[in-house]
């Protein structure tokens, strides 16, 4: 019989001091010094490579100065009204904006330009390249634009590394090296599995091994044949 595993351990807030930058120093010291009523930026790359960790860490850094926060992505159910007072504006994914949130925010842009606003918007393209309405497109290419790109294996390995000693996890050598290589290097992915394989290993009292790893994929396989798995067939248990 399992043990159901108790939520003890929050995940941790993203903010800029648990942000690896890699290779998008230049974008994290923008952000850090931007002053309001600058012009919008737009953060843009491939899933995983830190936009909306970003974006969280902008959140918190303005908000724990007094600042307003408004916050909207695809699942932001319309309308989407232009705060009252100066705030920050955050668009997250805006390739997957439907016609009527596109339309919504290119509406933000209008409304706010020129009243104090600051808009810092997330695509996994250049503005140039989104399919979206051409003035919104436009509104998303005014300003600055920074390329994130994802991590380099060995920043990936540090950054696992650092959150499985946060969850008083040992991560072997083995077992980093086999999630590396096995499955896509995609960073939100790779820490949602890391989440997972904690809770089975809470679940079955087991230790972090590569053999665990196997066990629960193949448990998930049969639960939902669906779930996310290797880029390559599982080894045998």
């Amino acid at each position: 019989m399992r043990q159901i595993p108790l939520a003890l351990l929050a995940p941790p807030a993203h903010s800029f001091d648990n942000f690896l930058p890699g290779a998008n120093a230049q974008a994290q010291a923008y952000l850090l010094g931007m002053m309001p009523g600058a012009p919008p930026v737009l953060l843009w790359g491939p899933t995983g490579c830190g936009k909306t960790h970003l974006l969280h860490a902008l959140a918190g850094r303005w908000q724990a100065a007094g600042e307003r926060v408004a916050w909207y992505d695809a699942d932001t159910p319309l309308p989407w009204e232009l705060p009252a007072h100066e705030s920050l504006l955050l668009l997250d994914d805006c390739q997957r904006f439907d016609a009527g949130q596109q339309h919504a925010a290119f509406a933000l842009f209008a409304a706010s330009a020129g009243q104090g606003y600051n808009v810092v918007a997330t695509a996994d393209a250049p503005a140039v390249d989104l399919a979206v309405r051409e003035d919104l497109r436009t509104r998303l290419g005014w300003g600055p634009s920074f390329a994130l790109e994802p991590l380099r294996e060995h920043e990936m390995r540090a950054v696992l590394r650092r959150e499985a000693d946060r969850r008083g996890l040992l991560l072997g050598d083995e077992l980093l090296s086999y999630l590396l290589t096995r499955f896509e290097r995609n960073l939100k992915g790779l820490m949602a599995l890391l989440e997972r394989l904690d809770e089975f290993a809470l679940s079955t009292q087991r230790a972090l091994t590569l053999p665990l790893l196997k066990a629960m994929l193949a448990d998930e396989e049969k639960s939902n044949p669906v779930a996310v798995s290797p880029s390559h067939e599982p080894d045998p248990v």
